[in-house]
């Protein structure tokens, strides 16, 4: 069943990417829409299997990887004022929307507090895809947008510990503050002393591959550390890229993971945020999913844009940058996941929130396309 629905989706996911691209779209719209088509909802040739979100998981960690090694790491530095300005502009923002709407919808202080964390995370590895088709990924607003989330996750995830110690929940949050700053401390040392190392030791092997072996080992241990210590797995992979594009071997690398990542793993990762969509019941809260979606859109958009004007970009620019930082994407179902299972959120309130998080994942590669049209495109589409 496993074989079948993998060629299914590989089909369907590379056709759908390709109508989308003849339509003016980023590929990854189709991809996104495509998923919906194959899930329980319509056809139901593909189901969320365990082994689906394990391969999806691959994939999203494997994209930005790729992002990491294709990051300019001067332009990243040079950024970091206006990177700062956009992921900390992009929580206030949702965050107090959210809390507002939580209050008006009769929640806790808690629970609405809560809701706007929620709306404040960012996922960008839809955005990531659609910037490398517009050949954005390596400009000034690309590495505002990678700066952006990385900030924004770490303020998420801290906020988020520190109301769950407030709500009750096991959390220690000296620990989790101790685990972040750990975190960071030993990857950075890894980056700059190990990871060159490795690269020269595993470069000279006398077996096929030995180089991207080792890129991939990297990767993946990176991106277990990152998670082990409660940051993102995806934001230990990007640090893996960006470490290996300062080595002589960033362009091997990237060329021989752009080949394995394309050609399954990311693609499943696309369509499954498709299959997991479950619109059963939702007809009853449609309203509160209309609002809260154009809430969590137009938050996250205003505040990213505020915070990328302050920093010197023009209006149409900050717009894109942050149309960029919409998707909520797989951080916001963790964080959901969260709230249901300390009561945090109700099940209905679960169930329209995944919604929720579905619209504003596929609405972000159509404003992008949009915001950013008035400007030359440099690289070719991965379709």
């Amino acid at each position: 069943m496993l074989i079948f629905q993998l060629a299914v989706i590989l089909i369907a996911s590379k056709i759908a990417g390709d109508i989308s691209v003849r339509l003016g779209q980023p590929s990854v719209l189709g991809k996104l829409l495509i998923g919906i088509v194959l899930g329980p909802t319509v056809l139901g040739l593909v189901t969320d299997t365990e082994i689906i979100k394990e391969i999806s998981q691959i994939g999203v960690i494997l994209l930005m990887f790729i992002a990491g090694l294709e990051t300019d790491i001067d332009e990243f530095k040079r950024t970091a004022k206006a990177s700062t300005n956009v992921g900390v502009a992009g929580i206030i923002a949702p965050l107090a929307l959210g809390y507002g709407a939580g209050i008006v919808m009769g929640l806790s202080s808690i629970e609405a507090i809560f809701l706007g964390l929620l709306l404040s995370a960012t996922s960008v590895s839809i955005s990531v895809q659609t910037l490398k088709e517009l050949g954005k990924l390596k400009s000034r607003e690309g590495a505002t947008i990678m700066g952006a989330a990385v900030i924004d996750d770490i303020l998420v995830i801290l906020a988020l510990a520190f109301l769950m110690s407030f709500a009750g929940g096991d959390v220690n949050l000296g620990m989790v503050v101790l685990k972040k700053v750990a975190f960071f401390a030993v990857i950075i040392l890894l980056s700059w002393k190990v990871v060159p190392w490795v690269l020269k030791k595993f470069a000279p092997l006398q077996v096929t591959e030995s180089v991207i072996s080792a890129g991939l080992i990297i990767c993946f241990l990176f991106a277990y550390f990152a998670e082990y210590t409660g940051v993102a797995a995806i934001i230990g992979s990007y640090i893996a890229g960006v470490a290996i594009s300062l080595t002589n071997y960033r362009h091997e690398i990237a060329s021989k993971v752009e080949t394995i990542s394309y050609s399954i793993f990311v693609p499943v990762f696309f369509t499954s945020i498709g299959v997991t969509a479950q619109f059963s019941g939702i007809l009853q809260n449609l309203w509160l999913i209309v609002i809260l979606s154009i809430l969590a859109i137009i938050s996250k958009l205003v505040g990213g844009a505020i915070g990328a004007k302050l920093s010197g970009f023009p209006w149409r620019n900050s717009m894109a940058i942050g149309a960029a930082m919409v998707s909520r994407g797989e951080v916001a179902l963790i964080i959901a996941a969260i709230g249901l299972e300390n009561n945090l959120l109700s099940e209905d309130m679960f169930a329209v929130l995944i919604v929720v998080v579905l619209i504003t994942t596929i609405v972000t590669p159509p404003m992008m396309k949009w915001l950013f049209s008035d400007k030359p495109q440099d690289a070719e589409s991965l379709a």
